[in-house]
């Protein structure tokens, strides 16, 4: 106990100073404030200096250009509002979110995983938990409010310790956020990011909203067994001797609930029937294009998850009787809009800053500068893959929003890395592994305090420490079996998704 005491100790005296360096950071919209007027200095003199590069199959050189020359000034006041409206990640996540605020909103997300998680047998439990809180990254927050304090009562109802529970949960939701069997709004939230990114040096690239899904998908699987293993061989040996607390009974499904779950399941088989005969009847085919990469059913992936999620919230809402007309409907749609007025801002200023880096072309000479350097140490495509899933990780810590991250990172290394022969789709998913581990040992992650406050009901004096000295070793294995399996896919040589490879054909 003593070891345990010091251990935690020393922790404490780590994330203090973890956390003063990691406040001294802006948040992330000022961040992208910053680097835009940086940005307009280093252009100017990156012109002025005559720097340039050239790219693989180009002729004329790539020089930088000055945003504070007059064509510069002239480009910046008449392109704002397009580089806005236009960024791919802004009209993607608002059109998902509208779909999912409704499900949400209407209760269903709620019960669904109550019901998951309840209906795990208890050799199973552990197992349920981390896998339910994988599944939850699609209903947004609702896997921080319902299913960790959910799975602390269940393991105490079990006779197990609820910290386990809620830890357990927590490697779920957070350290496991990307992937997922289903595609949600960080499937659209990357992918936009990764096309605005590629753009600097291939003009016609996309990057598809399902680029990542077989490997994501895959994924899911092996991160809800590491999980239990972690959460059975190393968190739960420290915690066996804890009070197990007082269970809080949970209410059982009402009739109206019930029946309102029987409707959604009604609803599910008759929009997957109507997705497969439009599919089969060629329907949903483009002419020009057939097959199921060109239909509408995937180009239009982000309106089906919309349209279907809408729809179920609705019926679920109206069947159980939490909406009396459809103005309800209409309020969680708009309450899930009011969620994303901080990401509306950061959204702004990432994409004036995405653009100014390639309009300067900054963004191109980066990329090709640092894939020459990349060429010279001789790694392969694996290696660069981890060596970027350990940078992200590294971030992670100080700077907790996935997208702006990205917007940061994207610009430089998916060109660079589309310069040495590896896809969007791969450096994108690199992004995701190491974006996703270190969530759990970083005080500067907005569900860090909530988790702890959840916590304390069971044990008073659990803080911050603890809390990272529980998740370290998730955060750690995760990290590596998830880099380990990216490797072994490689070098299978699997796709990542629909049509995307990690090696460019």
């Amino acid at each position: 106990m003593t070891e345990y005491v010091s251990r935690q100790s020393r922790w404490q005296i780590f994330l203090a100073g973890l956390e003063r360096a990691g406040n001294r950071l802006p948040v992330p919209a000022v961040l992208f404030i910053w680097l835009c007027v940086i940005l307009l200095v280093l252009s100017w003199l990156m012109a002025a200096l005559g720097v340039q590069a050239q790219l693989p199959g180009r002729t004329e050189p790539v020089v930088a250009r000055s945003l504070l020359s007059a064509e510069g000034i002239r480009w910046m006041l008449t392109h704002t509002i397009d580089n806005f409206i236009t960024f791919a990640p802004v009209g993607t996540v608002l059109v998902v979110m509208l779909g999912i605020g409704v499900a949400e909103h209407s209760g269903l997300f709620k019960v669904v995983l109550e019901r998951l998680v309840l209906a795990a047998p208890r050799v199973l439990l552990t197992w349920v938990v981390v896998l339910a809180g994988i599944l939850s990254n699609l209903a947004m927050d609702a896997g921080y409010v319902v299913l960790i304090p959910l799975a602390a009562m269940l393991f105490a109802s079990a006779g197990r310790p609820p910290l386990a529970g809620i830890v357990a949960a927590f490697a779920g939701v957070s350290a496991g956020y990307s992937a997922n069997v289903v595609l949600g709004p960080v499937d659209a939230l990357l992918a936009g990011i990764s096309t605005e990114a590629v753009a600097l040096v291939a003009d016609d690239y996309q990057v598809g909203i399902a680029s990542n899904y077989y490997f994501m998908v895959a994924s899911t699987v092996l991160l809800s067994t590491v999980g239990v293993w972690v959460t059975e061989k190393l968190v739960v040996p420290y915690l066996e001797d804890q009070n197990t607390g007082t269970a809080v009974a949970i209410e059982p499904l009402t009739a109206a609930q019930r029946r309102g779950l029987w409707a959604v399941l009604a609803w599910t088989l008759c929009f997957g029937l109507l997705l497969a005969l439009g599919l089969a009847t060629g329907w949903l085919h483009d002419p020009e294009q057939p097959g199921f990469l060109a239909s509408a059913a995937l180009q239009g992936i982000v309106v089906v998850i919309a349209f279907y999620a809408a729809v179920a919230g609705w019926l679920f809402g109206r069947v159980s009787g939490r909406y009396r007309d459809s103005r309800a409907a209409i309020e969680g749609m708009e309450s899930a809009m009011g969620t994303l007025a901080t990401y509306l801002v950061l959204m702004f200023f990432a994409a004036q800053f995405v653009n100014f880096f390639a309009w300067s072309q900054l963004g191109t000479i980066t990329a090709a500068s640092g894939a020459k350097l990349l060429l010279g140490l001789d790694l392969n495509a694996g290696l660069l893959l981890v060596l970027l899933i350990f940078i992200t990780a590294g971030m992670n810590l100080f700077v907790g929003s996935a997208s702006a991250k990205w917007a940061l990172m994207a610009p430089v290394f998916v060109p660079m890395l589309y310069l040495l022969g590896v896809s969007p789709e791969a450096t994108q998913v690199a992004y995701r592994i190491g974006d996703s581990t270190t969530n759990v040992i970083t005080p500067l992650m907005p569900y860090f305090g909530v988790v702890i406050a959840f916590a304390q009901r069971y044990r008073a004096d659990f803080g911050v420490g603890t809390l990272v000295a529980l998740m370290l070793p998730y955060s750690l294995t995760f990290l590596f079996a998830w880099s380990s399996f990216l490797l072994i896919w490689f070098w299978l040589g699997w796709p990542l998704g629909p049509a995307a490879s990690v090696l460019l054909n």
